[in-house]
């Protein structure tokens, strides 16, 4: 290896919001997560509400599907000759 050119690598502790710890070694001194092994629907067989951050909302603004109204297909042109 040649020096002074790898990332320094630190013990780290990954902290996730339901508040369970993973020690691990990394380049970063602090990581923190939302969603964790332990938290996570997949591994715990749990259902879990994720806030989606008005994803919903957002799809039918730029769809303007919000009103209810559904858009109307391209109608498509004949060609004259």
């Amino acid at each position: 290896m040649k020096a002074d050119i790898h990332p320094k690598y630190y013990d780290t502790v990954i902290t996730c919001a339901c508040g369970a710890t993973h020690p691990i070694r990394s380049t970063k001194k602090a990581i923190s997560v939302e969603i964790c092994s332990a938290c996570h629907p997949f591994f715990t067989g749990k259902q879990k509400l994720i806030d989606t951050a008005g994803r919903i909302e957002r799809f039918r603004r730029k769809y303007k599907l919000a009103s209810g109204s559904t858009a109307k297909p391209a109608e498509k042109k004949s060609k004259s000759q």
